[in-house]
């Protein structure tokens, strides 16, 4: 005779025990008058799939219901039922719940570890899988490499490092370091880190890898912010022939908008027109996003105006293009559009538009969005809409109000925020507030020479040379290097960067001859060097041979020589745009006839006929 199984001897539960479960988890069935529970229980199988209909469905009810049933026919204790039920509650976002149905399991398999593992990685609280994952190996239960990646992906997210390294050693000592989702697992938590060598490492030694695994290659080197190498990974996708996916587009994207990589972006918008992803709003946001920071404002808005769904992030992301190239108007347009059909701003949405404000000087709509977010959209200001106020004031030289604004704000003003006034105060020469903001960004931010530089040149703007070396010595003895200003263009699927005074370039001579030329016609407009953007103590002739030779005239000369006539030039720069450079532009756009876009470190400048839609307010 076979012996009794050991669920089938336990003692039968009291009513007490069943309302301990309903009362805290399960909902009861309140049943009709003269009406007693069926004797016969539903099959196991038809509650299951109630429960994983529940789960994918996001029907907590539902499925606390069918709980209910589960704990009347006394199914509570089936490891499968009760897998399923953390699960569940998991999907539905119980976690409270998913955790009790798992305390209270007889007997639990792996599944239940993996499933409560990840429910808590999930569900955002990876510290608690983390120590799961300890009691899990206290207990002596066997794992699986879905156990491991489920603990690396919550080592990911809390960014922990040293459990990161144990996990490695572990999936070594186990012979799972060559499985697909370990591996993934792995290089995504060493990237996310910024171990990208060793996220590398563990890439190149696995045999196998998927479509996951290229994209969180690609999206690793995207957010170490190598970026050309993000795209050159992408080149070995192409040529592997793996299947692509949403997530590695969306990354090779953000790579083409950090470098203005124009051509890469447009084959990768190629790419997902023929993958059909173009209709993925998150994907088109970073479309959008992309062409914006490329120059392109006018491809973002059609991408934009063919979007079949609009939602807050694709609206972001346009309002945040049109702010990006000052066309405040537009920005704030799509602003009240978007109310219209429904859509609630949201704390980037602000900072948007607050945004497209600063860059066009206008502080009465700049205030009035400010008082709207809190009153109108019960939204608590940050650090960044306090830094576009800050930015706001100062540009339009109501300086005095910025750091009044900055004294009152409920939490300490950033590096942004003192950087911001601090270049107010080089505009309209306000010697004593720019050095009460660069005293804070010396200690804020100590390794950035620009902060010593710009206080110097507002000291020199000023005549007071003997400040001026005083700052230059403070800079040199910190042994903080200066970031030396550099320009790029594209050109036939090469980039070509220039530095100031530029000698490397192949075609070198024929720039500056051809620059002469320009400068010698633009002569007869009126233009002279404005040698009051050099700040250098030397004289007029040393700063107008310095300024003659900024990197961004030098690229437009080559733009000139190289791009047809009907093409417009777009030139990237890695500093803010020089005053002398700027009239340059503007008067090149009228001799030349052709539109040049200038995107520097605060925003884009379309020079056209002799005009900048910056409006003389950069």
């Amino acid at each position: 005779m076979k012996p009794v199984s050991s669920r089938f001897t336990r003692p039968i539960q009291t009513l007490h025990t069943y309302t301990r479960n309903l009362s805290s988890v399960a909902t009861p069935i309140t049943l009709h008058q003269h009406e007693t529970p069926s004797l016969y229980p539903p099959p196991l199988s038809n509650l299951h799939q109630i429960l994983q209909k529940c789960a994918k469905q996001r029907l907590p009810k539902e499925g606390m219901a069918c709980h209910t049933h589960i704990i009347q026919y006394r199914l509570w204790n089936n490891t499968l039922t009760s897998n399923i039920l953390m699960n569940m509650y998991s999907k539905c976002g119980f976690l409270k719940y998913a955790r009790k149905v798992f305390d209270e399991m007889p007997e639990r398999s792996l599944v239940s570890w993996n499933t409560i593992i990840g429910s808590y990685t999930q569900n955002g609280n990876e510290k608690e899988a983390l120590d799961l994952f300890v009691m899990m190996q206290r207990e002596g239960t066997e794992f699986s490499e879905f156990t491991v990646s489920g603990v690396l992906c919550a080592c990911a997210a809390e960014f922990a490092v040293f459990e990161c390294r144990q996990l490695h050693a572990f999936a070594l000592k186990a012979s799972m370091l060559t499985n697909i989702f370990v591996g993934t697992a792995l290089l995504d938590v060493y990237a996310k880190c910024g171990l990208l060598e060793d996220a590398i490492r563990v890439f190149e030694y696995m045999p196998e890898r998927s479509a996951v695994t290229w994209s969180s290659m690609v999206a690793g080197y995207v957010k170490n912010e190598l970026f050309e190498e993000a795209l050159l990974m992408f080149r070995k996708v192409q040529v592997t022939g793996v299947e692509f996916n949403q997530f590695i587009i969306s990354s090779v994207l953000a790579a083409c908008a950090a470098i203005a990589a124009k051509i890469e972006g447009v084959q990768a918008h190629a790419v997902l027109f023929k993958t059909g992803f173009i209709v993925n709003f998150f994907v088109c946001s970073s479309l959008v996003d992309m062409y914006s920071k490329c120059g392109s404002i006018n491809e973002a808005y059609s991408v934009f105006a063919h979007a079949q769904d609009k939602n807050v992030v694709l609206l972001n992301a346009m309002i945040s293009g049109f702010s990006r190239h000052g066309r405040s108007m537009e920005a704030m347009i799509l602003f009240e559009k978007m109310q219209q059909i429904g859509l609630q701003p949201n704390e980037v949405t602000y900072v948007s538009v607050l945004s497209a404000c600063g860059h066009m000087g206008l502080v009465k709509e700049g205030k009035k969005y400010f008082d709207m977010m809190v009153k109108e959209h019960n939204l608590s200001p940050n650090v960044f809409h306090y830094s576009c106020m800050v930015d706001i004031l100062g540009r339009t030289g109501l300086i005095d109000e910025a750091k009044t604004l900055i004294d009152k704000m409920p939490f300490e003003a950033t590096a942004s925020i003192w950087g911001s006034l601090l270049s107010s105060c080089r505009v309209y020469n306000n010697i004593e507030l720019a050095e009460i903001a660069a005293k804070h960004l010396f200690k804020l931010e100590p390794d950035n020479a620009g902060n010593h530089v710009l206080l110097s040149n507002i000291y020199a703007a000023n005549r007071q040379w003997d400040e001026v070396i005083q700052t230059r010595k403070l800079l040199k003895d910190t042994e903080v290097k200066k970031e030396r200003g550099k320009s790029w263009i594209e050109i036939k699927d090469k980039v070509h960067a220039f530095m100031v005074g530029e000698r490397n370039h192949d075609r070198i001579g024929e720039i500056y001859s051809k620059l002469e030329d320009i400068i010698e016609e633009m002569r007869t407009y009126g233009y002279r060097c404005e040698t009051e953007h050099d700040l250098h103590n030397v004289e007029d002739d040393k700063k107008e041979e310095l300024l003659r030779h900024h990197s961004e005239k030098l690229a437009l000369v080559f733009g000139l020589m190289c791009l047809p006539s009907s093409a417009p030039i777009r030139i990237m720069k890695n500093l803010r745009i020089c005053g002398d450079c700027h009239v340059f532009m503007k008067l090149a756009s009228k001799i030349t006839g052709r539109e040049i876009v200038v995107r520097d470190t605060n925003r884009f400048h379309h020079f056209k006929n002799g005009f900048c839609s910056c409006g003389e307010f950069w």
